[in-house]
């Protein structure tokens, strides 16, 4: 991967190679100005002295994750043809991973809670209509996060790399469509209910039985394929019929677990209910709001569709990654150095006002420490610990979980290792909100990939 390069001033230059940044630090001509993504500053040279190229950041936007790449694009003539071709050089490879489904949980179990408290203290008064109206352009809190993370991280590269334009992937997703490719003219305008009722049309796409047990002319009660404890959504297609026992002995456990004695009646029950379409959904919420957010930036940004980027990456024979797909965002003709590992950047919070534990009620159980910074170390800090006596003895490198007694925990590529003293502690990196771990190369990570999400027979 390249290395971040800023001159003394603190101004990016351009990113150079491993070996050149080994070679510019020991002697003593560079320091280490940020350890991850790895930047390093120049002590003898300003950006007045230094011939700079254009850097381009490019981006693949996704509901869990969005790909990041950043990369030099070059230009060439060519002779016979008389056309003038693209191709782009990779620096760097990042994958962003939000944490929008844990903030959407987070506001669900508060929500819960205040209203369980609520419910039992008298002296709470219920509160209604406090709201008050929505701004225009509003987006959920889980959909935000995702529009200020991007568009944190691309000011943080602004401050690296001489970033120069910015390259988008403005896909758009036919929900419709993607239930029905066949649909067409006046059928976008009815839906899937049109000219029935809900428990009518699954009485009608069930045959008037229980999905689970066969059961016919007994009551049929509404049940979710995916329970909604899990996550699972009001939609149509994850609606079935179940009679009264079926559904008290599901619950809300997974169709795949209650049904695991049934291969054949579940992949029935799975063939004929449709995929959830929320991660679609939320790509489509903040496309333009990404964009409007980047625009804020005042570099050029260009943008393409999902299609262009598909095309480049079978075209170029490239695996398909996150970051990868982001690399091959817009017009290109040849993409090189793109065997690098990608840089997992995991977004963690900063912590919580909370400073108190709850019961299942909402109640408090326990206290947290009043303030976050413990013997000048806080949570998400990365740390390289030193242990020279004792069970534990050894070097240690990773992000620190503080305690008010000082014993902290470290989490380390191996595992968690547990009652470090502050004092073999040293910080290396201040928490920003992230934690960070390498991917490997491009063929770990498709090999990872292919065996965690295989491909149908």
């Amino acid at each position: 991967m390249a290395v971040f390069v800023v001159d003394r001033h603190q101004k990016p230059l351009m990113p150079c190679s491993e070996k050149r940044a080994r070679k510019l630090l020991a002697r003593g001509r560079a320091r280490v100005h940020r350890l991850m993504p790895f930047a390093i500053r120049l002590v003898d040279r300003i950006v007045s002295e230094s011939v700079l190229q254009p850097v381009k950041i490019k981006l693949d936007p996704g509901s869990k994750t969005t790909g990041i790449a950043v990369v030099r694009e070059s230009e060439t003539f060519a002779v016979e043809t008389g056309e003038i071709n693209t191709t782009v050089h990779v620096l760097n490879l990042l994958e962003l991973h939000h944490r929008g489904q844990q903030i959407s949980e987070s506001l669900t179990a508060r929500r819960q809670k205040r209203r369980r408290r609520r419910g039992n203290l008298r002296y709470r008064k219920p509160r209604f209509l406090n709201r008050g109206n929505k701004k225009k352009g509003w987006l959920a809190p889980s959909l935000q996060h995702r529009v200020d993370t991007i568009g944190a991280w691309v000011n943080r590269f602004q401050r690296l790399a001489p970033i120069a334009g910015i390259a988008q992937e403005l896909v758009r997703f036919d929900l419709q469509q993607m239930e029905n490719p066949e649909i067409s003219g006046i059928e976008y305008q009815q839906g899937t209910l049109a000219g029935y009722e809900t428990r009518e049309y699954l009485l009608n796409k069930w045959n008037r039985a229980c999905a689970y047990c066969g059961a016919k002319q007994v009551p049929l009660q509404i049940d979710h394929i995916h329970p909604r404890a899990r996550g699972g959504s009001d939609r149509v297609s994850n609606l079935t019929l179940a009679c009264g026992p079926c559904n008290q002995e599901k619950g809300s456990l997974l169709i795949a677990e209650y049904l695991k004695d049934q291969p054949a009646r579940l992949k029935r029950i799975q063939a004929q209910a449709q995929a959830p379409l929320k991660d679609a959904a939320a790509v489509n919420s903040t496309r333009w709001a990404l964009f409007n957010v980047l625009k804020t930036t005042g570099v050029c940004i260009t943008t393409g569709s999902g299609g262009r980027t598909k095309f480049n990456r079978v075209r170029l024979n490239i695996p398909k990654t996150h970051a990868l797909d982001a690399a091959c965002v817009g017009t290109i003709d040849v993409i090189c150095d793109w065997k690098k590992p990608t840089l997992a950047i995991k977004a963690t919070g900063r912590g919580s006002y909370q400073r108190t534990r709850l019961n299942a009620y909402g109640f408090p159980r326990g206290y947290l420490t009043r303030q976050k910074r413990i013997k000048g170390f806080q949570t998400g800090d990365m740390v390289k610990a030193q242990v020279l006596k004792g069970k534990k003895t050894g070097s240690y490198r990773g992000r620190v979980a503080v305690r008010a007694s000082g014993s902290f925990n470290l989490q380390t590529a191996q595992g968690v290792v547990q009652g470090i003293g502050y004092r073999c502690c040293k910080v290396i990196q201040r928490a920003d909100g992230y934690g960070y771990s390498r991917l490997g190369t491009f063929q770990k990570e498709a090999e990872l990939r292919s065996a965690r999400y295989p491909s149908p027979a």
